[in-house]
């Protein structure tokens, strides 16, 4: 074999160029012809390439899957394709994103739990290794353009900051750009995004933002982009929306659509999708409907009123799903527009887990932060008196349980409960028309979620590397699902795949499943932890051949099978850093459990401009005293605006001038009796002026509340009591800024981004004032 034909040698990454050189003399008419060094392309003919995931959507969520959302764009790609019926994911968030993106299991990528979740252990501290390449490394070292649009939550959590590292950031991945937000959740009507590595404000000055719609504006012209100037090039565009995870956010118009549509409620919609599911053929005809556990909250126990409510929440959600997959519709109209739909792989995963019963009440409930995290607990009535917020800006809304499991029809359980398929199976369309024949057709094979890289990669020609930046590659743990094309009777090749989420374990092997029967619901963020899980938690055990929904537990006719299947989920433990066990949860939340480069750091300064801080690294002003100090300048015709905030409308605090008067605002929650507000009653006069406001905790259990008071230059001008403060969390997403406000307001008295329109010259946090 030549040189030549040797390159390139796509098993180490980075390609080196290749150059085939003669004669070289010290005359350029002595030397031999030259041609330019060639850089490593595409294999000819390779795939451009589409992934879509949304997030927290059941299996029998959509009409195209038995359920009740319409979803025309997984549908059309459906009648162009190959739809899955045993697709499975880790049953969680990052852990699915990080076994997608890498190939491998979520332990071994170190993604055993979500990033705000992390613990030191190596499955589990969210730090991926540089041996655990991405498909965005390979994709764009094979020459493929590369993008990331939405959902991230792969950055760990002390390291989502304006000033990085940024080499866990999507551009420090692989990828060569990036549209979107790092964390678990975002407000859609006022998102936390980032291009690249720069904090963006999209939705100012814009009444009719949603970030679903943007992020397909953003990724249309991308790939619009890649084809104007290399039209030979192929993409990749990674496509994550956040929908529909909480909050449940969509425009009024699409909420509409769907008013009445689920007045018969959740109970009656779980028959509804069981019945229409063996209509389709998504599931066998002998398929079983699992019951309903007696913990859930039943439709008929509901009074009317809440009914009412309970329904606007599903309307919410099903318009959600249903305008998102209408923006894919559009990034996948722009791709047919170019002419280059028919060699497109498109991979659309409909939800990264099941859908999410994360809701503790039964009723839904008005703020994730709020309820899961700060311990808020709705009131009835407030939530009819304002049941038009749902789906709207000031409102985190999540439906249900009752709808999650209905959503999950007609498996066991939900969302993060990896032991049962209503946590880790998920629907799955694929359509590639130049290749697929078999276009509408059914794969019932096992499959997961880290055959995705390994599909990506036999589709596009490309191995996967020995080698990334002179770093050995951790074998691969997924297996293709391109034999499968062609032959919808193709013997399964991934055999055995371990499960496990909060120690939530199970282990599947040649079409039966070994599982732990779950000790906490799936609402039960806090509760009793187990020294070992693995002997602690009953196991149960399942044929999938013969018992498609998990619904006849074997355990005791097959003793020995299944003590044969937990060995084996030891084994695959054991090869995967699973252990050591842990079933906490929301014990593992707070930010100072994680590493906190700002250990022993009292005193903060800050300067205009410094916004986007995320919690981790701004000053921990929870459970505490603090003082806020700001040096100023007012101008002649008077200031106004953010001196400080932190958080927003579910919680956070803010030091501001109001119409020229000093004001401290205090949110505990959106709800009105948590809303504090304390200010001064007179203008501050031009000139320069020290401003501070000094919270003073009454001590205790975290929560407890203090006494805020205002100065200017030294002279009281307000005070006032703050009953009950934030006790874990300030926010999913919301950031600390600097003489500005982003994303939401802390109260409605001032709208983002509410610019301080004197001079800041210096902004000082204390978090030990009495010092």
């Amino acid at each position: 074999m030549t040189e030549a034909s040797a390159w390139p040698d796509r098993s180490v990454l980075p390609i080196p160029s290749y150059q085939q050189v003669g004669k070289l003399d010290r005359t350029v008419a002595g030397s031999d012809p030259v041609d330019w060094p060639r850089t490593a392309s595409a294999p000819e003919g390779a795939p451009n390439i589409l992934v879509v995931m949304t997030d927290d959507v059941g299996f029998g969520a959509t009409e195209l899957f038995g359920g009740p959302i319409p979803t025309p764009t997984y549908a059309r790609l459906a009648e162009r394709g190959l739809r899955w019926n045993r697709f499975h994911t880790t049953a969680l968030c990052s852990p699915t994103r990080a076994a997608l993106l890498t190939g491998r299991n979520h332990h071994v990528a170190a993604t055993g739990i979500i990033m705000e979740f992390s613990t030191p252990f190596p499955g589990y501290h969210s730090i991926v290794s540089k041996s655990v390449g991405t498909i965005g490394e390979v994709l764009t070292g094979n020459g493929y353009g590369t993008a990331w649009f939405g959902k991230n939550h792969n950055v760990p959590d002390w390291l989502t900051t304006p000033t990085g590292p940024f080499d866990l950031w999507p551009t420090g991945l692989g990828f060569e750009y990036f549209y979107g937000f790092l964390g678990a959740d975002a407000h859609q009507f006022r998102p936390a995004v980032y291009e690249n590595t720069t904090p963006v404000e999209p939705y100012l000055d814009r009444d009719d933002y949603h970030f679903d719609a943007d992020m397909a504006d953003h990724a249309t012209a991308w790939i619009r982009r890649q084809k104007a100037v290399n039209p030979d090039k192929p993409f990749f565009a990674y496509y994550t929306p956040g929908t529909a995870h909480a909050p449940h956010h969509a425009p009024k118009e699409w909420i509409e659509k769907f008013a009445g549509k689920f007045d018969h409620g959740w109970d009656e919609q779980r028959v509804r999708t069981f019945e229409r599911q063996k209509e389709l053929g998504i599931i066998p005809a002998d398929a079983v409907l699992n019951p309903t556990p007696e913990d859930y909250q039943r439709w008929d126990d509901l009074s009317d009123e809440m009914k009412r409510v309970c329904a606007r929440q599903m309307e919410c959600y099903a318009a959600a799903l249903s305008h998102c997959d209408h923006q894919v519709g559009r990034v996948v109209d722009a791709i047919e527009q170019l002419g280059e739909l028919d060699n497109t792989l498109i991979i659309y995963i409909q939800g990264d887990n099941g859908s999410s019963a994360e809701d503790p009440t039964g009723h839904g409930l008005t703020s994730e932060i709020g309820v899961l995290a700060n311990g808020i607990v709705d009131r009835e009535d407030f939530m009819q008196e304002n049941i038009d917020e749902f789906g709207g800006m000031w409102f985190q809304n999540h439906f249900s349980h009752g709808w999650a499991h209905a959503m999950n029809t007609p498996y066991q359980w939900d969302k993060k409960i990896a032991s049962h398929l209503g946590g880790s199976r998920t629907s799955a369309v694929i359509s590639w028309p130049a290749r697929i024949a078999d276009q509408g057709g059914l794969r019932s094979q096992f499959t997961h979620i880290t055959d995705i890289v390994p599909t990506i990669l036999e589709a596009a020609g490309i191995p996967m590397p020995d080698t990334i930046d002179g770093v050995e590659q951790v074998a691969l743990n997924g297996t293709s699902m391109v034999p499968f094309f062609d032959d919808a009777d193709a013997a399964e090749t991934h055999t055995t795949q371990y499960f496990e989420v909060v120690a939530n374990q199970g282990i599947y092997h040649e079409g039966w499943i070994a599982n732990t029967a779950p000790k906490r619901l799936p609402w039960v963020g806090m509760g009793q932890t187990h020294a070992d899980p693995f002997n602690e938690y009953e196991w149960q055990l399942y044929n999938l051949t013969e018992d498609f929904t998990q619904s006849k537990n074997l355990a005791e006719a097959h003793p020995e099978k299944l003590e044969q299947l937990r060995q084996l989920f030891l084994d695959e433990a054991g090869k995967n850093q699973v252990f050591p066990l842990d079933d906490r949860y929301i014990e593992r939340l707070r930010p100072e459990n994680r590493p906190v480069h700002n250990v022993g750091r009292t005193i903060y300064t800050y300067y205009p401009g410094i916004s986007r801080i995320t919690e981790g690294m701004a000053p921990n002003m929870k459970n505490t005293s603090y003082r806020v100090t700001a040096n100023v300048t007012i101008p002649d015709e008077g200031a106004e605006g953010i001196l400080m905030c932190q958080g927003g409308w579910f919680g956070g605090n803010a030091f501001y001038l109001l119409e020229g008067k000093p004001t401290f605002s205090y949110a505990r929650s959106h709800y009105p009796e948590h809303k504090y507000t304390i200010a001064g009653t007179d203008p501050v006069l031009p000139g320069d002026h020290e401003l501070v406001v000094d919270f003073a905790y009454d001590g205790g259990a975290p929560g407890g509340g203090g006494l805020a008071t205002i100065t200017v230059d030294g002279v009281s001008v307000a005070s006032g009591r703050i009953d009950q403060t934030i006790p874990v969390r300030v926010s999913a997403d919301e950031t600390f800024d600097v003489g500005e406000d982003t994303g939401t307001p802390v109260v409605r008295d001032y709208d983002v981004p509410f610019r301080f329109t004197g001079i800041l010259h210096q902004l000082t946090v204390d978090t030990d004032p009495t010092t």
